[in-house]
């Protein structure tokens, strides 16, 4: 069996940041890496599952958000894929730049916390969700703007 992309790049080299993971056809998948693979650290399952519904709900109802296609926890629980069709490199950081900022100062519901929107409803916090989002927004804001693997 061919070995799937994702499994090909070095996660012992893999640093926090952001990585063009691949390109199909007008789809770009980004690797937004929160943690260094296989470092010990972690996000929670509650941090993973919060910080999903906020990055979601914020990203497809920003001023990109007819180019966002999805955004999905890597098992692994160091970070997330993001898809998006027709941004440039710099206009999906600008972008999350933007919604991490937006995410920290929130103060509103969880979105998608209810029986009726989520099938984990009870597993979410607003208060985990924003701290991961903080975390990652110090990563992007010192970001070297080097979007491949190292």
């Amino acid at each position: 069996m061919e070995k799937i992309t994702s499994f090909q790049a070095d996660h012992t080299k893999i640093v926090p940041g952001i990585y063009v993971s691949r390109v199909d056809g007008d789809v770009t998948t980004y690797d937004l890496r929160m943690k260094k693979p296989n470092g010990g650290d972690y996000l929670s399952d509650l941090q993973m599952h919060s910080l999903e519904h906020l990055l979601a709900t914020f990203l497809r109802n920003g001023d990109k958000k007819e180019n966002i296609i999805y955004v999905g926890p890597m098992g692994c629980r160091t970070g997330f894929y993001l898809l998006t069709r027709g941004l440039s490199d710099r206009q999906v950081l600008e972008e999350l730049l933007i919604q991490l900022e937006n995410i920290t100062s929130y103060d509103g519901e969880m979105p998608g916390a209810s029986e009726y929107e989520c099938g984990n409803y009870r597993e979410l916090s607003l208060c985990e969700g924003k701290a991961a989002a903080r975390d990652y927004l110090s990563v992007l804001k010192a970001y070297n703007g080097d979007f491949r693997y190292q």
